[in-house]
């Protein structure tokens, strides 16, 4: 997902988005805010290595599931179709 449909998402503008990060400087301090940029991209790799994987397994389980088409019965012998069919005991 790109940056700009996160914010169209939210519905941010320039002006918005600015007095956030200003505000995130004043309670964090210049110095803390390497730290925090470090911790949030450390945790957007981890949500992207566990959502990979979570993909991969369904899609392993989706390649080993035949698909619903080749579930057939067998063919009926040829003489199963002469007998006369089983009639119900009333």
């Amino acid at each position: 997902m790109q940056l700009n449909s996160i914010l169209a998402l939210m519905n941010l503008g320039g002006g918005e988005i600015i007095l956030i990060l200003a505000i995130v400087l004043i309670l964090f301090g210049a110095k803390k805010l390497p730290e925090l940029a470090k911790g949030l991209g450390q945790g957007i790799r981890e949500f992207k290595r566990a959502t990979d994987h979570t993909s991969a397994g369904v899609r392993e389980v989706l390649e080993d599931t035949p698909p619903v088409s080749s579930r057939r019965f067998p063919p009926i012998p040829d003489d199963a179709e002469r007998a006369e069919p089983i009639r119900a005991v009333a």
